[in-house]
């Protein structure tokens, strides 16, 4: 089958040839067609580099877009990009530092192998990140599920069937969130264990705050069952303090009607006019291989 391996990169050259020749190691004894295509979200260092030992990967290319649009809009602007212009069977997007380990790669392809066509996405069993990130990583699980009924425990690291592709480019959650539009358009997906490794070189961009964002913007994707569950859970809580009413007890809506707000702007950002238009922004393309 043909594989197609997607890498979101910005300004981490050094991690991206690191990965490359590790991925080219890896899938050294499987019997596929397996290609790289990586999307450069307008770096402002050089990403083409040479890569003299990437004898088992078919193909590589690097795709230069003008201006930088993020992380997510990176990955989704790489599968409208390669649905419309390669041949594929599977699609396995990773990130570019390290952090998705490349030797899990035929863990996906194996289970591709006999999953009639479904997805498969890599849930994680173990992080090596800090207590304190592991511990707000737990509560963003939480914080999902408690208000939209989804527990997502993967992220980009997935394998993605064709038909899920397919799917995903034609809704504009995916230029919002990447697993919160997988989980939407997808109720069936398998599984394979996965641990997040430690980044190549350099500490982790995932910072408190962009974890925050990025769990709301999951829970954006999945916002009329938000808002049916805050509506719920407010009647209840005014009807359980009304006598006790005070500043302090009124703390817990002041945070509700917050992340209600946020939750409303992040799903502003779901512009399927900018998704369908998305390929206008790549610059050019660099085929190293």
């Amino acid at each position: 089958m043909r594989y197609l391996i997607l890498i979101p990169i910005y300004n981490d050259r050094v991690s991206l040839k690191l990965l490359i020749e590790n991925i080219n190691r890896e899938i050294k004894d499987l019997n596929h067609d397996i290609s790289l295509v990586v999307i450069n979200d307008a770096s402002s260092q050089q990403i083409v580099d040479n890569y003299p030992n990437v004898e088992n990967i078919n193909s590589i290319e690097i795709v230069n877009m003008k201006e930088n649009r993020g992380h997510t809009r990176c990955i989704a602007s790489g599968l409208k990009y390669i649905f419309e212009k390669k041949e594929f069977d599977y699609v396995i997007p990773m990130d570019g530092d390290g952090e998705d380990r490349p030797e899990e790669i035929k863990n996906f392809i194996n289970v591709s192998e006999n999953s009639e066509g479904k997805s498969i996405v890599g849930e994680r069993v173990k992080r090596s990140e800090s207590l304190f990130f592991k511990i707000c990583y737990l509560f963003h699980k939480f914080l999902t599920l408690s208000f939209t009924g989804q527990s997502i425990k993967f992220g980009n690291f997935t394998c993605l069937s064709k038909l899920t592709v397919e799917k995903m480019i034609k809704e504009k959650a995916t230029w919002n969130s990447f697993s919160g539009s997988l989980k939407k358009t997808e109720k069936e997906l398998l599984t394979v264990p996965s641990i997040r490794g430690p980044r190549y070189y350099g500490p982790s961009q995932m910072s408190f705050f962009k974890l925050l964002k990025h769990s709301l913007a999951i829970i954006s994707v999945f916002r009329k069952t938000v808002l049916v569950r805050s509506a719920l859970f407010i009647i209840f809580y005014i009807l359980l303090i009304k006598s006790y009413a005070s500043v302090i007890t009124s703390f817990p809506l002041v945070l509700l009607l917050i992340m209600i707000y946020s939750i409303s702007s992040l799903a502003l950002r779901e512009n399927i006019e900018e998704f369908n238009n998305s390929l206008t922004n790549i610059h050019d393309i660099d085929k190293i291989k």
